[in-house]
């Protein structure tokens, strides 16, 4: 079998996919049962690029129905956690806008009490 490359499968239905999906895994169900009962050495290494190849077309399978997610949660005021922005935690901790803006009632005493010199220089 030729190795499978993930940009090969980009273009392929959800149906082709499932199919070529469940051929893989009953393929490696053979293999495994032949190296359970001492099969060819051959055989044996196919194993392990089977178990690549299923990885990649669920690889593919699970980015294209997150790819439609994205599409039909975009414009939606809230979304599931996964499509989200990953955000570092620093970043998360950060104050919105408002919250930078207010000011206690203390420092807005402060303020009107003490206003800014305004000074005048004569040319």
């Amino acid at each position: 079998m030729a190795k499978i490359k993930a940009w090969d499968l980009l273009g392929k239905k959800k149906e082709e996919l499932q199919k070529q999906l469940e051929d893989l895994t009953v393929e490696l169900s053979q293999l495994q049962a032949a190296r359970g009962s001492g099969g060819a050495a051959p055989k044996l290494s196919k194993i392990r690029a089977i178990c690549k190849a299923t990885a990649c077309v669920l690889t593919v399978t699970n980015h294209a129905t997150k790819e439609n997610l994205r599409k039909f949660y975009k414009g939606h005021k809230y979304k599931p956690l996964d499509l989200r922005s990953k955000k570092s935690t620093a970043m998360c901790c950060w104050l919105n806008k408002h919250k930078k803006k207010l000011k206690t009632k203390k420092q807005q005493w402060k303020e009107q009490l003490y206003p800014l010199c305004k000074y005048a220089v004569k040319a």
